[in-house]
């Protein structure tokens, strides 16, 4: 969502920007949202079971301050039926894959027209898609095989605005990759479509991000 809040006494706009950050189970959306949110990083996680969110105010500039509310979205959720609930009102998403496995990258392909079918903008045309390739921090030995041809080719096909290389370990691109994806709601005025009420309470105070379990999620 996006959503401006009264002023205060010196001019300041509060904005409320809701973006979805999806991809394959294993990718790393919840350790790269620690890591953004909280500066933190842990090699054991928690599966993300439906959805979880967190949130960060941002300064943008003199006079915006920026609530950033980044939902979680559960690998296995594209296969259910909830998807839709949760979407609504963002104004733009992460798509998420990890560089050592080839197979989420193409399944990235399956979450932007997912994405594409079930939530647009006020404009009525489909929200902005940042591609992240996560776990770069693996690849010192050329695991990570595409080229930046191969990378600019594939963006363009699948419609994204751009692709940044990213790691939740070591925070690599992450500040960067929000920055880009903010800056293309703000210059772009990008608005979600709010037209569609669902009953879900977007202005409910996220919960922690997902604690300590048994997995590796760079």
């Amino acid at each position: 969502m996006v959503e401006l809040n009264p002023s205060d006494a010196q001019g300041q706009i509060n904005k409320i920007l809701k973006v979805l950050v999806v991809g394959e189970m294993g990718t790393g959306k919840t350790s790269l949202i620690r890591q953004y949110v909280q500066g933190f990083f842990s090699d054991f996680y928690k599966t993300t079971i439906g959805v979880d969110f967190a949130n960060k105010d941002i300064v943008w500039d003199d006079h915006t301050t920026i609530s950033l509310q980044l939902w979680d979205i559960a690998g296995q959720e594209r296969y259910g039926n909830m998807t839709h609930v949760y979407y609504q009102e963002a104004c733009a998403a992460f798509v998420v894959f990890d560089v050592t496995r080839v197979s989420s990258l193409e399944m990235v392909k399956e979450w932007k027209k997912d994405i594409d079918e079930k939530v647009l903008t006020s404009e009525k045309q489909p929200i902005p898609c940042l591609l992240l390739g996560n776990k770069i921090d693996l690849c010192q030995e050329g695991v990570w095989a595409k080229s930046k041809e191969e990378m600019d080719q594939f963006v363009a096909e699948n419609r994204f605005i751009g692709f940044v290389e990213t790691s939740a370990r070591n925070g690599t691109n992450i500040d960067e990759a929000a920055r880009t994806l903010i800056k293309y709601i703000m210059d772009n005025h990008i608005e979600p479509d709010s037209n569609e009420k669902t009953g879900v309470d977007l202005k409910a105070q996220p919960n922690p991000a997902n604690g300590a379990g048994g997995g590796c999620c760079h």
